[in-house]
């Protein structure tokens, strides 16, 4: 990233601000504005996430706010209430008081003399959930959005569930606000009542998955807050983006297929990153397509923002598997619109353990399969944080344990963009049973690299909202939706689809083994094929490359640690995954907070004992300064019977080195169809 020390407009020094709320409350912010706005108003733009501003996310926030209030903007970063400095207790994610929160603080910019009256939203993960649920709400001033690694689906298409199926993910994150929802605000900011508002964080805190078990299928809990319920809610142009890497790229599809408001997807190679901090590569010049965005529609700017194709994505070339990539070959492609009239569903009858060339006539048959708990083991993560690293590895490990089916080697290059699906007529011979479906590309040598995949919770093969038992031994016809994907797939390679009754650990298992039994002939691979141009790029206007402001001073003053590590113990046949992020201790120069953070997550199962899955998600959390220290840890649980999720959940407070805080948690929770 090229750092920008020259823009525009010259900015005031940034100040926190306080942000009065009607029920008493304050929210804490960092705001940065240019120096000519005491004068000469300017539209403001708002990020709104949980995650501390004047520590934390410091870094990533000085490299794009400061940028964007140099081109003119007044740029608010606001955390949330019960989070870094602000008043109350983070209780969960997206509630009505957050979108109400966020609301009156855009309300509160539109008053401001600096500004125009006029705002935007902006964030990415937490802040482009909430930038678009907001703008459902039609907050008067809101002009545009930006939102980036975001849903419009809060149950079907989150890190929570997948096809019916629990994540992994939903643990994962569960504890993470587990977490960042019992830290304290820090006393220079708001003095000598910091004690008693993080005595009010900790005295609220539960952990988060308690919530999430208790809504297994979709019910309101999860439709509340989905933009998918009611797409024409949303009244204002939005630009949207994620990474291949991620697992939020669905969601660009579908806002640009249903919202009737000017749009623009952009989908690359990327991890959950915004754009200009892209890995894996390339990396864009993302800060100077929003500055465009905001211009077009909150300066009335004719600038042609709104020009071009409607979606532009990173065509993926073919590679050897790994964990972790820098960069990813392949070229940029443009749509018109979505869904495109460049790409066209590709039917491929599955024959036994073989992909059928395309109109191929296929016998009847029928293939097993009932894989072992093992499958998965090399999954990642759902999805691609990048620290440490979390892409699936070779497949071949993993579909020795799979049902599989395979094209002849291609003779010509073959390039996928959208969703592939399988279609299936599949009996499983137990009443929760689930099918995890991967498409892989595989080299001449044989290595697999996975491609995409998806899940389905067979209790849910007709809908999320009201699963039912499978009946054993009866077909069904079903389809599993795999994820989003731009991927070219070059000659003398093959195309792999693999199936196995178990994805442990992304996936939770059902209650115990099962088999499933899939007709050939019937059941389908369906591509969405989109023809190769070479001469893509020529019609697109090229991407800037990436820069921002100087990102703030921190010093490393302990080194962190990370590993990812899968063991099999073959005494008892013990199965672990072990991950370790760990940042040292981090100073930030600015505000002289020193902090440190470490999360251990571990998933084990025993052979192949449905029941014996069990996850385990601890984090360490410490903050200091001039003599005061807090010290948080928080440890989260999960294990199952054939018919309960276990969960235990502890909490530990410290100050200095003194406890002065400690609560348990252990709560039965009924499976449901799960």
């Amino acid at each position: 990233m090229r750092v920008v020390t020259d823009l525009p407009y010259a900015l005031r020094p940034a100040e926190t601000v306080r942000i009065p709320m009607p029920d008493g409350a304050e929210l804490a912010a960092r705001l940065w504005r240019p120096l000519a706005s005491d004068g000469e108003p300017v539209p403001a733009v708002c990020e709104a996430i949980p995650y501390r501003q004047r520590d934390l996310t410091s870094v990533r926030d000085s490299i794009h706010h400061p940028y964007l209030a140099g081109h003119g903007y007044a740029c608010l970063r606001l955390d949330l209430r019960g989070s870094g400095d602000s008043d109350g207790a983070l209780l969960d994610e997206y509630t009505e008081q957050e979108h109400r929160d966020i609301s009156e603080a855009l309300a509160w910019l539109a008053e401001q003399p600096w500004c125009t009256g006029r705002t935007g939203l902006m964030g990415i993960s937490w802040g482009g959930f909430a930038g678009l649920q907001v703008a459902a709400r039609r907050p008067p001033s809101l002009g545009a959005i930006v939102i980036a690694s975001f849903t419009d689906d809060r149950y079907a298409d989150d890190m929570h569930y997948m096809g019916g199926c629990l994540l992994s993910d939903n643990l994962a994150e569960a504890g993470t606000m587990f977490a960042y929802s019992t830290l304290p605000p820090d006393p220079t900011v708001v003095g000598e009542r910091w004690r008693e508002m993080w005595h009010e964080r900790l005295e609220a805190a539960e952990p988060w998955i308690l919530k999430w078990l208790a809504h297994q299928r979709r019910d309101d809990y999860w439709r509340r807050a989905s933009v998918c319920e009611d797409y024409s809610a949303v009244q204002v142009p939005v630009f949207a983006s994620s990474g291949w890497a991620d697992g939020y790229s669905n969601a660009v599809f579908r806002v640009l297929e249903h919202l009737d408001v000017p749009r623009k997807g952009l989908i690359g190679p990327w991890s959950h990153k915004y754009p200009h901090l892209g890995v894996p590569g390339p990396a864009v010049g993302y800060l100077q397509e929003v500055v465009r965005w905001f211009d077009r529609w909150l300066k009335d700017r004719e600038n042609g923002a709104e020009d071009g194709p409607v979606l532009r994505t990173w065509m993926q070339d073919s590679v050897p598997p790994s964990t972790a990539y820098e960069e990813r070959p392949g070229r940029w492609v443009g749509e018109p619109s979505w869904p495109s009239p460049h790409v066209e569903p590709a039917r491929h009858a599955l024959a036994p353990h073989r992909i059928a060339r395309e109109g191929e006539e296929v016998e009847p048959g029928e293939v097993g399969v009932q894989s072992p708990l093992s499958v998965g083991q090399f999954g990642g993560k759902w999805a691609s944080y990048n620290a440490p690293p979390d892409l699936p590895y070779d497949q071949r490990e993993e579909d020795g344990g799979s049902l599989v089916f395979e094209t002849d080697p291609l003779t010509e290059r073959c390039e996928i963009l959208g969703a592939p699906a399988v279609e299936l007529d599949v009996a499983a011979d137990r009443p929760v049973a689930m099918v995890a479906a991967r498409l892989s590309d595989v080299a001449p040598d044989g290595r697999a690299t996975r491609v995409s995949y998806g899940l389905l919770n067979l209790t849910h093969r007709d809908r999320d909202d009201a699963p039912s038992p499978v009946e054993p031994g009866a077909f069904q016809r079903v389809r599993v939706q795999l994820n989003g994907v731009a991927q070219a797939f070059p000659p003398g390679h093959r195309i792999r689809l693999s199936l196995s009754t178990s994805y442990w650990p992304l996936a939770w298992p059902p209650p115990e083994p099962a088999a499933l039994t899939v007709r050939t002939g019937s059941s389908c691979l369906v591509l969405p094929v989109r023809p190769t141009a070479e001469d893509d790029e020529v019609a697109l206007r090229p991407f800037d490359e990436p820069e921002g402001s100087p990102p703030a001073p921190t010093t490393q003053l302990e080194p962190g640690e990370h590993s990812w590590t899968v063991s099999r113990d073959l005494v008892d046949y013990r199965s672990v995954l072990e991950i370790v992020k760990d940042g040292g201790v981090l100073r930030y120069d600015d505000t002289g907070m020193t902090t440190g953070r470490r999360v251990v997550e571990r998933y084990s199962s025993l052979a192949d004992d449905f029941a014996s899955p069990r996850g385990d998600v601890e984090w360490s959390m410490s903050f200091a300064r001039d003599g005061w220290s807090t010290r948080t840890v928080t440890r989260t649980v999960l294990t199952c019977t054939p018919t309960t999720f276990e969960v235990h959940g502890h909490l530990d407070a410290y100050e200095g080195e003194h406890r002065t805080f400690s609560r348990d948690w252990s709560r039965s929770i009924a499976r449901d169809h799960l």
